[in-house]
């Protein structure tokens, strides 16, 4: 109760700069933020798959998804995924896939319980929010708790993420006609995405691609 009446007083600091923020950030590292976003994501895409980048991880974003995922600052993923979602509208997609499962990239369970949430499922449930897409959670699940990809060469990371995904209990919910995208918060060099989508894939399942944060390579 103290909280939220002092809520009404003293307004937030942003979690990037520390300045006081009337938002979930302040306008100076909006600003910031805003320039990493991608003007042309299709060069990024092939035809068989959609890769659907917010923005750059340079060093504003890089510092957002930190501050995110490693600080706890869970406001900051929320944003993100309303964001991806506004330009995911804005590039015209939402009118050619008006109807759409959207699973984030599972975490195991006892890297879930060491962090406290998935930071994929919080971008992918904001993401939603602003879509309308439906969200499942437990479609695609982690059945091998893999090393952190940091530091791993492409190799070391295809062996790393082999078989480590399976089918959770929403399999039997969804319907199977309809596209599925995925959700992640950092696209590097693709094996978890492609992990995930020979899974799906094996189900005749239709994965059109995945939206994702930010892209390393550009």
């Amino acid at each position: 109760m103290l909280n939220n009446i002092l809520s009404l007083f003293v307004k937030p600091n942003c979690p990037l700069c520390q300045r006081t923020a009337k938002q979930i950030i302040c306008q100076y590292c909006e600003q910031k933020l805003r320039s990493c976003q991608l003007i042309d994501y299709k060069q990024f895409s092939d035809p068989n798959f959609l890769l659907f980048p917010w923005g750059k991880y340079d060093s504003y974003l890089k510092q957002a998804i930190a501050s995110f995922k490693f600080d706890r600052k869970k406001d900051m993923g929320e944003l993100l995924g309303m964001w991806l979602g506004e330009a995911w509208l804005e590039c015209g997609w939402g009118k050619i896939y008006k109807k759409m499962t959207v699973i984030p990239i599972p975490l195991h369970p006892e890297k879930l319980k060491t962090r406290g949430f998935n930071q994929a499922e919080l971008i992918a449930s904001s993401f939603c929010d602003v879509t309308g897409y439906q969200l499942k959670t437990n479609l695609l699940i982690r059945v091998k708790n893999t090393e952190a990809m940091f530091g791993l060469n492409p190799q070391q990371r295809k062996t790393n993420i082999n078989e480590a995904f399976g089918l959770g209990k929403d399999y039997h919910k969804i319907n199977k006609s309809q596209p599925i995208l995925m959700i992640d918060d950092i696209y590097t060099t693709g094996a978890t995405v492609n992990e995930g989508k020979k899974v799906l894939t094996q189900k005749n399942l239709k994965i059109i691609g995945v939206a994702t944060v930010s892209v390393t390579k550009f």
